[in-house]
């Protein structure tokens, strides 16, 4: 019999990446030091591999491109499926959920803009055959992760962007590793200018060195709660089968809408084909749909919030190994000095964007909030989380809890956005460049809004201190600064 291997020897060298990483950063200060996560060195590790040894194997990247692709969704699924305990109470911090939605929009914008201004430069300068939509993979792989860039990336290539999936991974992997470095930069900074409560900065000295791993002592968090008998279903497969059904079902809306546009000709077939390069937004809708039945007839009971997180956790780790992997130096090769420009360009305007625009749209745990946001904003929810833990290991701020309330609300905001990313890929297909400059303006319609938003949201403290970095305290030793009733406790 001949069995086919591919898939679980690819699973077999991401664990294994992963167990090398674990190890590193375990002994290795370096590693703790720069919070670098476990996925991303493992993702490094396996790139040469993936790229020089298996290919003579006959064992290519394939594989992990899919993965990428697939457990985008699933991880959408598993967050969007999770109950919402204990919600604020009316009024109760609805102001710093959106707020904190604002300010998670804010560099999406400003990365597109500036993504797709470069490209133009390039365009009529050194590069007159780049591909317009290459700025767009800027936004993609820094604000919305790997997934996206290489989803929608390999949706690129039927325009003839060759290698679209591999350059997006590589903007992912720039925007990781300015979440790490980026991220400790701002906290010794947030320390040095005493940005940070003298409380937080106790506790930085014994949480900020992390091996990544609890000592065989220390009391450990619960990662799970069993809602089933083993006997009769062990409530991991209960949660397992419950996500994947959903993935199923997923698959069948989005095959009966593309079934549908079929029927609208050559133009519904081109949207029906984009529309698969953003399968995951169809996974998180069906999930909410999903969602509100089990809450409608009572069913809700059997979800744990825990267990979801860990399948998230678990399809989140896999994937961002996958994406390094799966990174084509070959392709990257030739796009390497724009892509290292722009990364530097956009990694330092969002490094120092969003300790200005944080310090004064948030009155509360403003430096906490701070480095939430730049995170997701150029690495993903992970990262960000791993960033908060530094100054925050119990998570004892609203914080983390008030980012997953305006999840929600923030990924509703973004379907628009994500709606409008293949309008520079028609530029190429149609040589009518007014496409590329409509994606600039819907990067330019978000940063107008959001800015809108902010003024409302800030009111005088909007423009106060303007030519600062960060927005000093009124007082020393306080949270915030009192002022808007939308900030408040």
């Amino acid at each position: 019999m001949n069995f086919s291997w591919d898939l679980f020897i690819d699973l077999g060298l991401l664990s294994t990446g992963l167990l090398l990483a674990t190890g590193l950063r375990y002994r290795f200060r370096f590693f703790q030091r720069y919070l670098i996560p476990n996925a991303l060195t493992a993702g490094f590790i396996l790139l040469p591999l993936y790229n020089f040894l298996m290919p003579r194997l006959g064992l290519g990247a394939e594989n992990l491109g899919l993965m990428v692709y697939h457990l985008l969704s699933i991880s959408f699924i598993a967050m969007t499926l999770r109950r919402t305990e204990s919600p604020p109470a009316p009024g109760e911090g609805k102001g710093r959920i959106i707020a904190t939605s604002v300010a998670t929009l804010f560099p999406w914008g400003i990365q597109a803009i500036l993504g797709l201004v470069f490209t133009v430069f390039l365009m009529r300068t050194f590069m007159p055959d780049l591909f317009p939509a290459f700025g767009m993979l800027l936004p993609l792989g820094f604000a919305q992760g790997p997934g996206q860039a290489y989803a929608i990336g390999e949706g690129w290539v039927r325009f003839g962007f060759e290698g679209a999936g591999s350059i997006g991974l590589t903007f992912a992997a720039t925007g990781f590793l300015f979440s790490s470095f980026g991220g400790v930069f701002l906290i010794n900074l947030g320390i040095r200018r005493r940005w940070l409560d003298d409380h937080f900065i106790a506790q930085i000295d014994t949480s900020a060195v992390k091996s990544g791993i609890y000592p065989s002592r220390k009391r450990r968090p619960v990662g799970a709660e069993m809602t089933t008998e083993s006997e009769a279903i062990d409530s991991f497969s209960l949660h397992v089968g419950i996500v994947l059904a959903v993935y199923l079902l997923s698959y069948l809306l989005l095959t009966g809408i593309t079934e549908a546009l079929m029927l609208l000709g050559p133009l519904g077939a081109d949207l029906a084909v984009n529309l698969w390069g953003i399968s995951f937004i169809f996974a998180a809708l069906t999930a909410i749909v999903v969602r509100g039945f089990m809450i409608r007839t009572r069913l809700d009971f059997v979800v744990d919030n825990r267990t979801l997180t860990r399948i998230s956790g678990l399809s989140v780790d896999l994937m961002v190994v996958s994406a390094i992997a799966a990174i084509s130096l070959v392709v990257v090769r030739a796009y390497l000095i724009p892509i290292i420009l722009l990364s530097l360009a956009a990694g330092t305007v969002t490094l120092v964007l969003v300790p200005w625009f944080c310090s004064r749209i948030f009155t509360d745990h403003r430096f906490h909030r701070s480095l939430l946001i730049f995170g997701v904003s150029t690495g993903t929810l992970p990262t960000g989380l791993a960033l908060l833990r530094a100054i925050d290991p119990e998570f004892e701020t609203p914080v983390a809890r008030d980012y997953m309330f305006a999840s929600g609300l923030t990924f509703v905001f973004a379907i628009p956005f994500i709606l409008a990313i293949n309008l520079p890929a028609y530029a190429a297909t149609t040589g009518n460049m007014l496409f590329l400059w409509a994606a600039v303006g819907v990067g330019a319609a978000y940063t107008v809004v959001v800015l809108v938003a902010f003024v409302f949201i800030a009111r005088r403290r909007a423009f106060s201190w303007r030519s600062r970095v960060w927005m000093p305290d009124r007082h020393r030793g306080g949270t915030g600064y009192a002022g808007s009733p939308l900030n408040q406790e």
